[in-house]
C-alpha cells in the first residue's frame, strides 16, 4: 500500500510513525513534509495541489491523509480533487471542512441541528463587536476562518477584547474576515476525537490540551502548548451522553445537509453545570493532542484510515492502551508573537528509549544539527499506567531538552486535574 501524507509539522509526525508501524508495512510519502518527516517518510516532486494530485496518479497512491487542514479547503479542496481522481482520502470534502473554515459556519450547524454550544453573534467591525459585547465579561471572540489556532480569544475584561479586536479588524493579523462574538462557558474542555464515514463513527482516547502560553493558563493563545491524553479523562456515563447529545446529532446531521463526511472530526467540548457543549469542530486530529493521542494506539491504522477512506469503518485493526499520556511542547523564542529561527537544539540523543519524539518546527543545519525553524518546536512524549506517572516521564524527559530562548510549561498533565 502507497500512503500520502498531507502536512508537515507535529501531527503529521506523528501520524506518519503510527502508518509506518503498521502490521501492512506500507510505504509513506509526504507533501509538503519537513527534514525530520523525510528522514522517515518519501518525498515527493509537486510544489502545490494540482501536482500533488498528478504526482500521486503517476504514482498509484492507494490513500491520501490529510492532516494540514488549510488543504481541505484550498482551491478546489484537496478531498474533492482526490474523489474526482478517484484516489480514495481520509480528509472531508470542502464544503464539509467549512465547520472549521468558518466559525460561524460551524454555528450554523450547531444551532440547526440541535447540538448543545454556547450562544453567538456574527460581527463585522470593531463597533458592531463592542455593541455585541455589551460590557458583558469574560466573553469569547472568535475570527471567523482558519489561524492556525490563535484566531480565539478568551477576554476576561475590555482591555483584552480591544486587543484582540485591533489584530483582528485593524492589523489583520488573519486576513480578511468577520468575528464572532460568543457566550463565555464555564468548567473543564476536553477535546473528543471520531473517525467518521458517513454515517459510522469510532472514538478515540480523550484528551485534554493547554492553549495558553504561560503556566496556570496565563497569557496569549497559542496553537498548544501540550496535551494529556487518557481514557480515564471521561467516566462511561459521560462519554454515553457526549456520544449522544452531539457526537451522533453532528453525524446525522452531515448526513441530512449532505457533507458525505470521511476523515478525522475533533469535538472541542466544555463539561458545563447544564452538560457537555461544542466549543467547535476541528475537520482533522488535533495538535498537540494527536501527539499524545497516537502513542497509546496499536494495531494496523494504514489499513483503519484506508476502510474509512472507503466507506467502512473497521474497528477491529485497531487497539487503545489504557495508560496515560502526557504530551510537553517546546517552543522558540517570542512565541506565539512571532519566532525565531536557527538556535541549535541540544540533548535530543538523551532521551530515553521509552519517550516519543515528534518535530513541528525543526530543521537540519548544514552541520547536520538540529535547530528551531517554527513557533511550536519539539513535542516530547511519554506514557504512565497513572497519569501522575505519564506526568512525571514527560516533564523528565522534556528537561533533557534545551535551545537558546525555548518556552515550556511545566504544569502540562498537572492543571486542570
Amino acid at each position: 500500500m502507497k500512503i500520502l501524507v498531507v502536512g508537515k509539522g507535529g501531527r503529521e509526525h506523528a501520524l506518519i510513525k503510527a502508518l509506518l508501524a503498521s502490521p501492512s508495512k506500507p510505504d509513506v510519502y509526504c507533501f509538503p513534509a519537513s527534514d525530520a518527516i523525510l528522514e522517515i517518510a518519501k518525498p515527493t516532486t509537486a510544489t502545490d495541489l494540482p501536482s500533488l494530485i498528478s504526482w500521486m496518479k503517476g504514482n498509484a497512491i492507494d490513500l491520501c491523509v490529510a492532516g494540514e487542514e488549510s488543504y481541505l479547503v484550498k482551491d478546489e479542496g484537496l478531498a474533492n480533487l482526490c474523489d474526482e481522481n478517484d484516489i480514495p482520502c481520509w480528509g472531508p470534502n470542502k464544503n464539509a471542512a467549512q465547520l472549521e473554515a468558518s466559525k460561524n459556519f460551524a454555528k450554523e450547524f450547531m444551532f440547526r441541528h440541535d447540538i448543545p454550544t454556547g450562544t453567538s453573534q456574527l460581527v463585522h467591525s470593531y463597533d458592531q463587536a463592542l455593541t455585541a459585547i455589551n460590557g458583558q465579561y469574560p466573553t469569547v471572540l472568535k475570527f471567523d476562518g482558519l489561524a492556525a489556532g490563535k484566531g480565539v480569544a478568551v477576554c476576561p475584561d475590555a482591555d483584552t477584547a480591544n486587543a484582540f479586536l485591533n489584530e483582528v479588524f485593524e492589523e489583520r493579523r488573519f486576513g480578511e474576515g468577520s468575528l464572532l462574538v460568543e457566550e463565555y462557558l464555564e468548567g473543564p474542555e476536553v477535546s473528543i476525537f471520531a473517525a467518521v464515514s458517513d454515517t459510522g463513527s469510532f472514538i478515540f482516547t480523550p484528551a485534554r490540551d493547554y492553549k495558553l502560553i504561560g503556566e496556570g493558563d496565563t497569557g496569549p493563545n497559542t496553537g498548544g502548548m501540550g496535551a494529556v491524553a487518557g481514557r480515564q479523562i471521561l467516566d462511561p456515563e459521560l462519554m454515553a451522553t457526549i456520544d449522544d447529545t452531539i457526537i451522533q446529532r453532528t453525524i446525522n446531521g452531515m448526513e441530512k445537509d449532505g457533507f458525505g463526511y470521511k476523515g478525522f472530526l475533533y469535538f472541542g467540548l466544555m463539561l458545563t453545570q447544564d452538560g457537555p457543549k461544542i466549543i467547535e469542530y476541528n475537520c482533522r486530529f488535533g495538535d498537540p493532542e494527536c501527539q499524545a493521542v497516537m502513542p497509546l494506539i496499536s494495531g494496523d491504522f494504514a489499513q483503519f484510515c484506508l476502510g474509512g477512506a472507503q466507506g467502512k469503518l473497521n474497528p477491529e485493526h485497531l487497539n487503545f492502551s489504557d495508560q496515560w499520556s502526557v504530551c510537553v511542547i517546546l517552543a522558540s523564542h517570542s512565541y506565539p508573537e512571532s519566532s525565531r529561527a536557527d538556535d541549535v537544539i541540544s540533548g535530543l540523543d538523551d532521551l530515553s528509549d521509552s519517550a516519543q519524539l515528534f518535530h513541528a518546527g525543526t530543521k537540519l543545519t548544514t552541520d547536520k544539527e538540529w535547530a528551531t525553524n517554527g513557533g511550536r518546536v519539539l513535542a516530547v512524549v511519554a506514557q504512565g499506567d497513572t497519569r501522575e506517572e505519564a506526568v512525571a516521564a514527560a516533564h523528565a524527559e522534556a528537561d533533557k531538552v534545551s535551545f537558546p530562548g525555548h518556552q515550556r510549561r511545566r504544569d502540562i498533565g498537572i492543571l486542570n486535574f
